[in-house]
């Protein structure tokens, strides 16, 4: 009896010792997984590989979104599947603007909301992907909301809502598969954030608006100029146009480029200064255009607002404003424009002074018959809007003498009047005949 009651207690100690190492592996493993999802990832996991992959402007949001930990977790409970577009589609396609606002950190949210969009949390395969446009499938995201999978069974292309997968299972790994897709997928939401911000900073925007500017010679307020059509001649002249001050010395000019931006002028400038260094000889107006001066960045100015220009360069000479021309001439027109009317006077950019062109010995000498110049390098640099002609010497403007009024000083002279009394007298005596004496008189 007592045997079997010692048999009996130890069965049950058994099964109690069997009970609690039941539960004490199952709780060892409990604890092991939960390990495993709460420590690193494994290295061949989805996520290293999406960060390892040539998706690197995705890659790069994410981890700017803080999505690391929120995805690794992901990974550890189930399948996952990476829409990712191409780096192109993040780089150029994507709006700067829209750009901007998923990157400022006000809108981490929205970013957040974005990059989950394109990651559902189940493993979509190429085969399981439908075969037709009339087969859809809709998988909800990990942002909460759906997408939609087709497919055209003519040319065997798959879209994900209007984005064309381009590199389907691009990465397999078994925790998960990435496809690669043409362009961005913005939720619904993301595309109402960015309209509701963008619609209120233009209401909130005030536009700054300069002072009204008064016509010093009517003394009347400014109207603004009328919009100008692409390619248009410009409305001001180009005097008014300059910087202030050029006929005295060189002064600062705005940045190149106008408002209108019809021609990259600075980069005109530069090619014919270019072209200058190169030709030979003209290294020295060269520096004075770049170095001494502002004149090259007022003439890259001038040419973007639509102003032609053509420069007279002296060979290794200084070079001031007396030598250009605000219009476009070549050799061809200059040498005919002379032949037919045989003087010719051009504007130049020093006011008010005039350079004067003439035929002489087959070519256009410039300047007066003290400081000429003639044109021995024809058309240097001809490009459409600038024109460049070498002179061999510096033309200078000329001198204004000043005009001294000789006043002259009459001086009244007084006849004398006895001749004319006497002679008057001798006729009236010589006509009554009363004397002999003034018969002389006849004579």
């Amino acid at each position: 009896m007592a045997f079997m009651f010692f048999n009996s207690l130890l069965l049950l100690l058994l099964l109690l010792l069997q009970i609690s190492c039941s539960r004490f592996s199952l709780a060892l493993q409990e604890n092991s997984s939960a390990t495993v999802r709460s420590g690193q990832i494994n290295s061949n996991s989805v996520l290293v590989a999406l960060l390892d992959s040539h998706y690197t402007e995705l890659a790069e949001l994410v981890e700017k979104a803080l999505l690391l930990q929120t995805l690794e977790e992901t990974v550890g409970k189930h399948n996952i599947t990476i829409f990712a577009p191409k780096n192109e589609a993040l780089e150029r396609d994507l709006d700067p603007e829209f750009k901007r606002f998923l990157l400022e950190p006000g809108n981490l949210k929205s970013l957040q909301t974005l990059l989950l969009y394109h990651i559902v949390p189940a493993r979509i395969d190429r085969h399981s992907w439908p075969k037709s446009t009339s087969a859809l499938t809709h998988h909800f995201t990990l942002s909460n909301e759906r997408v939609e999978l087709s497919g055209d069974d003519s040319s065997g292309e798959k879209f994900i809502g209007s984005a064309k997968v381009i590199s389907p299972n691009a990465v397999d790994r078994p925790d998960g598969v990435i496809h690669g897709i043409e362009q961005l997928l913005i939720p619904r939401s993301v595309q109402q954030d960015f309209n509701n911000r963008r619609s209120l900073r233009s209401i909130s925007a005030v536009k700054p608006e300069g002072a009204p500017e008064v016509d010093p010679r009517t003394h009347r307020l400014k109207k603004p100029a009328p919009p100008v059509k692409p390619g248009a001649p410009p409305v001001l002249p180009i005097y008014d146009a300059m910087a202030p001050g050029p006929s005295l010395a060189p002064a600062p000019a705005p940045g190149p480029g106008g408002p209108h931006h019809h021609f990259n002028g600075m980069r005109q400038v530069k090619d014919f200064i270019q072209t200058l260094i190169q030709y030979g000889g003209y290294n020295e107006m060269a520096d004075i255009l770049v170095n001494l001066t502002s004149l090259a960045t007022e003439m890259g100015r001038l040419v973007s607002e639509g102003y032609v220009l053509t420069v007279l360069a002296p060979n290794d000479e200084q070079i001031i404003y007396y030598h250009i021309i605000p219009e476009y001439q070549t050799e061809e027109s200059m040498y005919n424009a002379v032949r037919r009317f045989g003087k010719v006077s051009y504007d130049t950019l020093r006011l008010p002074h005039k350079v004067l062109a003439q035929e002489a010995d087959g070519s256009v000498r410039f300047g007066h018959s003290d400081g000429s110049a003639y044109l021995f390098d024809p058309d240097i640099y001809t490009d459409g809007r600038i024109s460049v002609q070498g002179i061999d010497g510096v033309l200078f403007p000329p001198e204004e003498k000043a005009k001294e009024e000789k006043k002259t000083i009459k001086v009244a002279t007084v006849k004398p009047r006895r001749g004319k009394l006497l002679e008057a007298a001798c006729r009236m005596l010589v006509a009554i005949g009363q004397d002999s004496r003034f018969t002389s008189c006849r004579q």
